[in-house]
């Protein structure tokens, strides 16, 4: 949605004026600690979108963030007697690296007030720079407000994240680097917003220099705070906010960069969670490097503004402002990535429960319209006698196929529910698909290695007799060359030996679990 108006605001008693902030900007000490970090041209996204792509690497300051910059400017202009007392900041962990770094270099203490939901990889990172950690609240306004008790009892000089003009001016300098480095046409810069800060700058920078630039900014669906203040009119205090991208998850805006942006943002995208996961892939595809969630929200609005406008052969830039990924969320941001980018569907399936059936439905995805498509996730469990519901993921073609896929499915007969969109499903549904069955009699348990092409499942299911049954099928594409699939297979005792015959056959890698204690604890029929 656009502000009000998107003309520069004089300067009067609300605040400074974009030219102010310029001389600012010009005059911001960040290279003692900061870099110029490059602008990049990003060849395979630019490419898929028609569109010329460059990205801003933040992600490679010596803290792995922007925020250095804002921090560094803020502290480089404190008295002697400030620094001698020592500086506080509040911050969910990028800014706290910066102001830890900021005040090694200058020579003072740092107290850091972090919410306890912090990742641990920024919290280690903030210690070993020097900063004295204190964990409080559940997010950034939580450790703020407890920021503000300690500033008052020990003295110290608040170093805020946002709501600063020397902050804000450092953050500018990006912009002003964007433009020294790329002289040609640029039609929108893409812009995370948190509290403000770094948008504050940015387009205080764009709109004295190259006006005609868009600002574009970029929340998260679930920590939109600046994009309700802008529609308001007012600032807005979220009840609460998701904390995937944790970088940018604030309750509130500053006072100064809502004044900023209601003025000088040309419009604003939100975007949700799997659309983030889908961006940090297409930057890694690009760059080889791996950004947290807020460092990618830039890229994934820009996707979305290619998508909904349509533009051909114009020049973005996204700023990636952020780097400090906690390693154990790159296992679900490479689950939600597919579905993100609308590469993967999932459906819940009612087959009938009687011998063919599943082998019926392979063959019903392998005639669907458009090239080969691999399914990417089978979970199933034998629980009723009549009819079978299955999880299942597939490969598409296009954005917004699934609900198209869906009714193709029950145009062959098999009951069809698009899961591509449900957060319940994506998150924990399909991994409960399960549990004991009375139904699950003379059940063996094995774990295969399917070679990971067309045909290797439809294979398994064609060796298979006509009177042993599938009681339970899991499997997950990882990427891999090849699939690791567990299967429940009910083979009376009598069929060993056609069933090991079966096995040599089929000529995969297999484990016999069915004395595994788990599936005996939590699978198997008493």
């Amino acid at each position: 949605m656009n502000p009000p108006s998107q003309t520069l605001v004089p300067q009067d008693a609300a605040g400074l004026s974009p030219t102010d902030y310029l001389r600012k900007i010009l005059n911001a000490r960040v290279y003692d600690v900061a870099i110029e970090s490059p602008l990049e041209f990003a060849r395979v996204l630019s490419a898929r979108l028609n569109n010329r792509i460059l990205l801003k690497r933040e992600d490679q300051q010596p803290v792995f963030s922007f925020k250095l910059r804002g921090a560094y400017n803020k502290m480089a202009h404190l008295s002697a007697e400030q620094l001698a007392k020592g500086v506080i900041c509040a911050s969910a962990g990028n800014h706290a690296q910066g102001v830890a770094l900021g005040a090694r270099k200058l020579g003072t203490r740092a107290v850091i007030v972090m919410p306890v939901t912090t990742p641990q990889l920024k919290i280690d990172a903030v210690r070993g720079l020097g900063g004295e950690v204190h964990l409080h609240g559940d997010s950034y306004s939580d450790a703020y407000q407890y920021a503000l008790q300690l500033q008052q009892t020990e003295g110290l000089t608040f170093v805020h994240p946002f709501d600063d003009p020397d902050v804000i001016a450092g953050q500018g300098t990006i912009a002003m680097e964007i433009l020294r480095q790329h002289q040609g046409p640029l039609d929108a810069v893409f812009v995370a917003i948190g509290g403000g800060g770094l948008i504050a700058g940015v387009a205080n920078y764009i709109k004295a220099v190259r006006p005609g630039i868009r600002v574009i900014g970029v929340q998260t669906d679930d920590s939109d705070a600046m994009l309700q203040s802008v529609r308001a009119k007012e600032r807005v205090t979220l009840p609460d906010v998701g904390l995937f991208a944790d970088g940018t998850a604030v309750k509130l805006v500053g006072e100064e960069t809502f004044r900023v942006a209601s003025h000088l943002v040309d419009d604003y995208i939100s975007v949700n969670t799997d659309a983030v996961c889908a961006a940090i892939k297409d930057i890694f595809i690009d760059t080889r490097s791996i950004v947290e969630p807020s460092g990618a929200l830039a890229v994934a609005a820009m996707k979305q503004y290619v998508e909904k406008h349509g533009t051909q052969g114009e020049t973005y830039a996204a700023v990636l402002c952020g780097a400090n990924m906690n390693f154990d969320r790159l296992r679900f941001v490479a689950e939600r990535a597919e579905v993100g980018e609308e590469r993967e569907a999932l459906f819940a399936i009612t087959i009938p429960e009687e011998r063919g059936s599943f082998r019926r439905f392979c063959e019903v995805v392998g005639q669907l319209p458009g090239t080969s498509r691999n399914v990417t996730e089978f979970n199933y469990r034998i629980s009723d006698a009549n009819k079978a519901h299955v999880f299942v993921g597939l490969t598409t073609i296009a954005r917004g196929e699934s609900a198209t896929l869906a009714d193709t499915f029950r145009q062959q007969g098999f009951g069809a529910v698009d899961l591509t969109h449900d957060e319940l499903a994506k998150e924990h549904v399909r991994y409960m698909v399960g549990g004991r069955s009375a139904l699950a009699h003379d059940e063996r348990l094995l774990r295969f290695t399917f070679p990971e092409r067309p045909g290797a499942l439809l294979k398994f299911l064609s060796l298979m007799q006509p009177n042993w049954n599938i009681s339970l099928f899991h499997y997950r594409n990882q990427g891999a060359d090849y699939g690791r699939t567990l299967v429940g297979l009910q083979v009376p005792a009598s069929d060993d030996a056609a069933f090991t015959a079966f096995l040599e056959e089929l000529g995969y890698p297999w484990i016999e679990e069915t004395n595994n204690p788990a599936y005996q604890l939590f699978l198997q029929q008493g």
